[in-house]
């Protein structure tokens, strides 16, 4: 999860410092990777998120964050960003209005791949569907990145094996949030 926000943003965003980026469904695991490793380059980050959510969006760094339940995204954005990180599975026309946010040259990055991305080329908005690929050194700067402290990875609750099908059950009703770490028996 944390390598599909890196490559998103710098791959395919190209993010450097001082630009805006917006990450459509920070709340989610993808998206609070995102938030931090754009925050930590020195972009501003306006992200979305549900009121459940917004704490922990705000926590990671974002400098903006949108209540998805309550405004649309397009009405709350009122300056051009350089990035949109759409990590959210959104309705169709939600996913379409999104290159109308992004200045000149910008690009969006989405990772709901069975909505292919919008561009909008009489504007220079670029539309990349992100297919994240293995790749070592990336996982190794991410690394680096947490035990320099510059990136948290959520750990809500340690499981023994034995308990990983309920560990299932619980994650296909929704009711894991952060990482669960699965602990093999000690003997």
């Amino acid at each position: 999860m944390g390598l599909t926000a890196y490559q998103a943003l710098f791959d395919h965003g190209k993010l450097t410092a001082g630009q805006r980026v917006l990450i459509n469904g920070a709340g989610g695991a993808v998206g609070g990777y995102a938030v931090q490793l754009a925050k930590n380059t020195g972009a501003h980050v306006i992200a979305t998120a549900s009121p459940r959510s917004s704490k922990q969006v705000r926590t990671a760094g974002a400098d903006e964050v949108v209540d998805h339940t309550a405004t649309e995204v397009t009405a709350a954005v009122t300056e051009p960003v350089d990035v949109v990180l759409n990590v959210a599975p959104i309705d169709p026309a939600q996913l379409a209005a999104l290159p109308g946010l992004i200045r000149s040259g910008g690009v969006l990055v989405n990772t709901t791949v069975w909505m292919p991305a919008p561009s909008d080329e009489e504007h220079g908005v670029r539309g990349i569907d992100l297919f994240v690929r293995s790749d070592a050194e990336q996982l190794a700067q991410l690394v680096a990145l947490v035990d320099r402290g510059e990136l948290h990875v959520a750990v809500a609750e340690r499981v023994p094996l034995a308990e990983l099908p309920t560990l299932h059950a619980r994650a296909a009703a929704g009711a894991v949030h952060g990482k669960a770490i699965v602990v093999p028996p000690t003997a």
